[in-house]
């Protein structure tokens, strides 16, 4: 480690850079330009502008429909199965855990502009549609399914074009599109209890109750999960083609199973249940299998692209092993706690957080596509692990 030391006292001076060894010293401040700042500020404020206000608006709109018996009534009905699916999708997400706000961002779309935007274009559309001479269920199949994915795989997008450092592939992209997910089913959930509670009492709420929140809470979350596996890939991909071709790919995939989904719902009970065995089971069973994939991919790269550090003394090889499993992990994590207390499970907790990110960077930068300020912002991170680990290891006396 003596490298590793004299890196950390001499964090003052320049050092020449090379391919092993970030090019700055890591106390020297990351400067951003107002314009930028300015550009975020603003994009943050329409944001929160165009939830607060779509948000509102479909709440009204579903009010006048259930009445605010029924309003209530969805709302807490509605909630029961958000919490197990949220913990879902954050399971698959253990290496590099998305930052909260962006979570929360996606969730608050897929509950507010995507509900709203749907709930426009989708009545003004059966509309149409009934006077043509169709009827509902040409609605629900054709046209829906469209709306809402398109809607809610914006929230990926948005958050994409917003932190593209927080974004690093398939897994982050089936993240945030179940967040969208779950958004959207909540409030969509919210209308149809409501609502039924309204027309048909109490026994008809719990037999949509069971359908809709016991039965099939991934539906809406899985569905879009596949506009979010199309741009994960997109996001990794260097053939121009494959960038433009597989986010397509990948809502064209959610339209056509929600359409299925949908069309299935409208043939009674009994098309349901064949469809919910040889449909929703099989997509559940293939998207948890992708999702497994995929994390553990992110544990190879992890170990691949934290190597070099071990080679260079800034981390141990047995830290490399331990920040590339997540089982090593938890046990570091007790380990901690053993020997040091809360503080010291922080600390630890924190180091596996930033070696992930320092991964994800140094990946980043392999393909090209890391910001130019990188090399300080590796830099910062090696000096920050090396504050880490003194916090965690036996002996260390907090200040």
């Amino acid at each position: 480690m003596n490298r590793q030391v004299s890196h950390a006292a001499n964090l003052g001076a320049v050092s020449t850079p090379s391919p092993y060894e970030p090019a700055q010293p890591a106390d020297t401040a990351l400067v951003a330009s107002r314009r930028p700042q300015m550009r975020t500020t603003l994009l943050w404020v329409a944001v929160v502008v165009v939830l607060v206000g779509s948000a509102l608006l479909s709440l009204t709109a579903i009010t006048r429909e259930t009445g605010a018996l029924g309003l209530a009534t969805g709302a807490v009905l509605s909630a029961v199965p958000v919490f197990p699916v949220v913990a879902t999708f954050l399971w698959l997400d253990r290496y590099e855990a998305e930052p909260p706000s962006l979570l929360a961002l996606a969730f608050a779309w897929g509950a507010g502009v995507s509900t709203f935007g749907a709930l426009v274009i989708n009545t003004a559309s059966l509309v149409a549609i009934r006077n043509a001479g169709g009827d509902m269920t040409h609605a629900a199949v054709f046209v829906a399914p469209f709306v809402e994915e398109a809607f809610k795989g914006a929230a990926v997008v948005l958050i994409l074009l917003m932190r593209r450092r927080e974004f690093d592939g398939v897994v982050d992209g089936i993240v945030y599109a179940g967040m969208s997910g779950i958004g959207f089913a909540y409030v969509e959930n919210v209308l149809y209890l409501g609502r039924t509670l309204a027309d048909d009492g109490g026994g008809g709420t719990v037999f949509v109750f069971l359908l809709r929140c016991v039965v099939s809470p991934f539906a809406h979350p899985l569905f879009t999960a596949a506009t979010g596996i199309g741009i994960g890939v997109a996001v990794r991909a260097r053939n121009p083609l494959l960038k433009v071709l597989a986010p397509i790919a990948g809502y064209l995939v959610a339209v056509l199973l929600h359409g299925a989904w949908n069309w299935s719902a409208a043939s009674g009970l009994a098309g349901f249940r064949e469809a919910y065995v040889t449909l929703q089971l099989p997509v559940f069973i293939a998207f948890i299998s992708l999702a497994l994939v995929a994390r553990r991919r992110e544990g190879k790269l992890v170990a691949q692209h934290l190597d070099i550090y071990g080679q260079t003394g800034w981390l141990t090889q047995q830290e490399v092993a331990m920040l590339s499993s997540l089982p090593a992990r938890r046990e570091a994590r007790d380990w901690a706690q053993r020997t040091g207390g809360a503080p010291a499970r922080r600390a630890m907790r924190d180091f596996q957080e930033l070696g992930s990110e320092l991964a994800f960077l140094r990946e980043r930068m392999a393909r090209g596509t890391a910001a130019p300020d990188a090399p300080t912002t590796e830099y910062a991170m090696l000096a920050t692990l090396s504050k880490l680990r003194a916090r965690f290891l036996p002996g260390y006396q907090r200040p």
